[in-house]
């Protein structure tokens, strides 16, 4: 399926039913009195956190959405029957922005959260409640107040511990088939990652982490080239990011350091705050490198790229650094999942 990562709906609270105007007229009750039941509340629209879903697909085809009115009053006091509230499933991850306002309404990230979207109307007083000392037969009541209504910008950021970065074709996602479960597609050409992919590690039991494989991002993504800038939104949520470069490229004349300078640029361009991450560097496919030859490879990058944090060197198509390189990231994630907590 087509990976949706954007939407705009429109929901519709219920109205609020109208208060009645109503007396008793029973056999041998000469002066009844008013007997008009209040209205009942409109429904409210809520959108719901749902783990099973992924994408914001199912909203191409529907858009528009409605709870139910309130029901008016009867005579008797019989209140009218609140509409029922309408829960919409949207995916882990989804920001929701007033269309009209771009004002943030909220971000569901828990499964079975409840994010209140539309507020239904408030129900109209019947004649009873008008009914005093002094207008013993009131014939006034209150109408239910109006749904609200709004245009929602719906935006899927994927809720993943590790991004993975790099150029069209620098192994990232033969390094998450590598690692997970997930089977995104790899071939010998750009751009066969089309949409992002989330695979679940584990590196043995009750430790495990999500890692988020996005489109490779290439010169010029800032200003609408390629795919992979209109998805560096997702890493946005991630702890950790894994710059992937292809170490051994074959053509001669490329420069992995060149390349890692490439990514910085769209992402400063993108949002300079997600040059501050934590950002490691794998470098890739050190198997088409001759062994003796791989640590001074390493060193030359780091040093022209006056690299301070920690690097790797890897292959990913024969699992090869990749187990030690997992390890090192499940610490690290737990370290800053201890963190949290210690300040919280």
């Amino acid at each position: 399926m087509k990976f949706v990562d954007e939407a705009t709906i429109y929901v519709q609270a219920g109205k609020g039913g109208n208060g009645s105007v109503s007396f008793r007229r029973e056999k041998y009750i000469e002066f009844g009195g008013p007997d008009g039941g209040d209205g009942g509340d409109g429904g409210s629209v809520y959108l719901v956190g749902d783990s099973n879903l992924n994408t914001l697909a199912d909203f191409r085809f529907t858009r528009r959405f409605k709870a139910e009115n309130g029901e008016p009053g009867r005579g008797r006091n019989c209140t009218g029957k609140s509409g029922d509230d309408l829960y919409i499933k949207v995916p882990l991850g989804t920001q929701v922005h007033d269309a009209d306002t771009a004002e943030l309404i909220g971000d569901v990230v828990k499964n079975g959260q409840n994010l209140l979207v539309g507020q239904g109307g408030v129900h109209g007083i019947g004649n009873t409640r008008f009914k005093s000392s002094t207008n013993r037969a009131p014939r006034q009541s209150t109408p239910g107040t109006p749904g609200e209504a709004r245009e929602l910008c719906l935006e899927l950021k994927v809720l993943a511990d590790v991004g993975l970065l790099g150029l069209p074709n620098a192994g990232k996602s033969t390094f998450i088939r590598a690692v997970s479960a997930a089977r995104p597609k790899v071939a010998d050409y750009p751009f066969t990652t089309l949409h992002p992919n989330l695979g679940v590690v584990s590196v043995e039991a009750h430790r495990s982490f999500v890692v988020a494989d996005i489109p490779g991002i290439i010169e010029g993504a800032a200003e609408g080239i390629g795919l992979g800038i209109q998805f560096l939104k997702h890493i946005s949520r991630t702890r950790l990011l894994l710059h992937l470069v292809d170490a051994a490229p074959f053509d001669e004349s490329v420069d992995p350091v060149e390349e890692v300078r490439v990514i910085e640029t769209e992402m400063k361009h993108f949002d300079p705050e997600l040059m501050e991450y934590e950002r490691w560097l794998v470098l890739n496919k050190i198997d088409l490198l001759p062994e003796d030859e791989r640590e001074a490879k390493c060193n030359d990058i780091r040093e022209r790229l006056n690299w301070q944090g920690p690097v790797f060197m890897i292959s990913a198509i024969n699992k090869q650094g990749t187990q030690q390189l997992c390890y090192r990231i499940m610490e690290y994630i737990e370290a800053h999942r201890k963190l949290k907590e210690t300040e919280s």
